[in-house]
């Protein structure tokens, strides 16, 4: 269908006269003020709303929606929190349990304004069933968010904690290329707007595969034209590692194994130093910040302001909701505003900046060139957030108030490709379902785990 949205109070990237959007066949046709309506456009009223390009998450475990606040892991660094909780329940998660953790999951992210997920998804072992995956690519299909699998596992056992405990054997490194190019073939899509991507994401670059293998994973991922990404520096244990076993610092290793480039990003980062910042900012590498997870673990703050300095490209992710409970892309936003500032002074991060570097720098990291920016010829992926409500009736910057107030935030509409996901307010999957459906599915995943 097509649309004319009109009246909203600010649109982000325009100036104060924009008000209205014209939707048309899936993209953005025409932004300006008093737009009339067209024959077959239906009408959509944006008063005491602001619009924003829709939310990119660039780094996500979507399977651990079901796993928040597992009392084991609650005052646990990322080494033991990987044993008691990620690593000790991923074995027994079923398809069906992937899928209401998945619908659960994505329907978060779009309560926050969330279009775009980057899953890390690494429930891969020796004996995986094909519709483990299946069912995250069909959760997202059903909610109508937009998916980039980042198709991770391990071809060896791993050094970490977490893997070291897992009682599962590691795919092969034949096993993987094999089901990677399955996946590539059934549901990789091309473009700058695609709503479906795949991804080449070994789940941790120093732990999880050889040399060989992750040289073959990148040969793999640049023969078909795939972004690359996995775990880097999130704690201090993979320069120890790295220094261990290669000789050399974990960028260095990256480095070596072909992993650096501008179809590369790496989550979390937090343990990089100036070295490491200049080797990722000559290469075009990129960073998914996860800030909440990284505070929740205790594993640090990513340096992401000398980052963006040196011209890393920066994007923002939630990491799993097991490490950041809320799933929520505007407490990620919030939070990197305030965090450095916190370290390096009110001037160090800006809203709009932050802004940008969770919608169109991380689209285009993800290689969605045509998605995270409010533009004719864009996709038409934008969230319409109300600001009826008291707490924001008090801010003198509407244009935002939702990052700047933080959450609980009220979205009216959103929009993927053109097609409204949250209506009016109302999603596509019922709530109170999703929840049940999820309660169900924790029920049956402790059943198997005792």
């Amino acid at each position: 269908m097509n649309y004319l949205i009109k009246g909203a109070c600010a649109i982000f990237g325009h100036d104060a006269t924009a008000s209205d959007i014209r939707i048309q066949q899936g993209y953005i046709t025409e932004i300006g003020c008093q737009l009339s309506q067209l024959p077959g456009e239906s009408c959509i009223q944006a008063r005491d709303c602001v619009i924003y390009p829709g939310l990119v998450n660039s780094h996500h475990h979507i399977a651990q929606s079901i796993l928040k606040g597992i009392p084991a892991g609650l005052n646990q660094p990322l080494g033991d929190w990987l044993a008691s909780v990620p690593y000790r329940f991923w074995p027994q998660i079923t398809p069906e349990i992937m899928y209401a953790a998945a619908c659960l999951g994505f329907s978060e992210l779009l309560r926050s304004g969330t279009t775009t997920c980057a899953d890390h998804h690494y429930l891969y072992h020796a004996t995986t069933s094909p519709e483990l995956e299946a069912a995250v690519w069909q959760a997202a299909e059903d909610v109508g968010i937009r998916l980039v699998l980042c198709r991770g596992g391990a071809t060896r056992q791993g050094s970490h904690k977490g893997m070291r405990s897992s009682p599962v054997e590691p795919e092969s490194i034949a096993q993987c290329l094999t089901r990677l190019d399955q996946s590539r073939s059934r549901y990789h899509q091309p473009g700058g707007d695609a709503m479906r991507k795949l991804v080449v994401a070994p789940t941790s670059l120093v732990h999880s595969s050889s040399p060989a293998d992750l040289r073959l994973l990148a040969e793999f991922a640049r023969s078909h034209g795939l972004k690359m990404h996995s775990h880097l520096l999130e704690v201090h244990f993979d320069e120890v590692l790295a220094q261990q076993n290669y000789r050399m610092s974990a960028v260095d290793y990256a480095e070596s194994c072909h992993w650096l480039g501008e179809d590369v990003w790496f989550a979390h980062l937090v343990q990089a130093n100036e070295r490491d910042i200049a080797t990722l900012a000559g290469s075009r590498t990129g960073i998914a910040h996860c800030p909440t997870s990284n505070c929740r673990l205790g594993s640090g703050i990513a340096p992401v302001i000398r980052m963006a300095q040196a011209g890393m490209p920066i994007s923002i992710g939630v990491d799993g909701s097991a490490s950041s409970e809320s799933g929520s892309m505007i407490q990620e936003l919030n939070l990197t505003w305030l965090l450095h500032r916190a370290q390096q002074g009110a001037e160090a991060t800006n809203l709009e900046t932050v802004l940008k570097w969770g919608t169109e720098d991380g689209a285009r990291l993800l290689g969605l060139d045509k998605v995270g920016k409010l533009a004719v010829g864009y996709a038409a992926d934008l969230v319409i957030y109300d600001l009826r409500a008291p707490r924001f009736a008090g801010c003198h910057t509407p244009l935002l108030a939702p990052i700047l107030c933080g959450e609980p935030v009220d979205i009216k509409y959103t929009f993927v490709q053109g097609r409204p996901v949250v209506n009016n307010g109302v999603p596509q999957l019922d709530p109170h379902q999703l929840a049940s459906q999820a309660r169900a599915a924790i029920q049956d995943l402790l059943r198997r785990v005792t």
